[in-house]
Parts: structure tokens; C-alpha cells; sequence
């Protein structure tokens, strides 16, 4: 079973905005997935730059300078 859930990290204890229909003591896994959109935005510019860099036509002459 999957449920999806929002939680407030408070005190070292994430706290939940109602309680789960789950048994006391259940198992369960969690994903902690942050809203850090500098970072994500940085990721963006760095893929863009990598692109730039290694997705480009000059590429291809250089693997044929290498062939020779």
C-alpha cells in the first residue's frame, strides 16, 4: 500500500496534519523529498551548460581527430 502524505519537520519529529489509519508500532518507509528550488534551479543551468559544452557539433571532428 502506498499513501502520500505532507509532514512539518518540527523538533526532530516530523509531525503529521491528522493521524494514519495504520496500526501502532507498523513499519513504514520514508521519502523525504524538500522544496529547495535554488537548488533545483542551479541543476538547470549547470545541465544547460553542460550541454553547451558536450552536446554540440564540435564533438563529432574531435572523435574524428581522434580516429586518426
Amino acid at each position: 500500500m502506498t499513501t502520500t502524505v505532507d509532514a512539518i519537520y518540527e523538533h526532530g519529529k516530523l509531525v503529521l496534519p491528522q493521524p494514519l489509519s495504520l496500526p501502532e508500532k507498523s513499519h513504514v518507509r520514508v521519502t523525504i523529498e524538500s522544496d529547495d528550488t535554488e537548488r533545483e534551479n542551479w541543476l538547470k543551468l549547470s545541465e544547460a551548460s553542460l550541454l553547451k559544452t558536450w552536446g554540440n557539433d564540435a564533438d563529432d571532428i574531435f572523435n574524428e581527430l581522434l580516429k586518426k
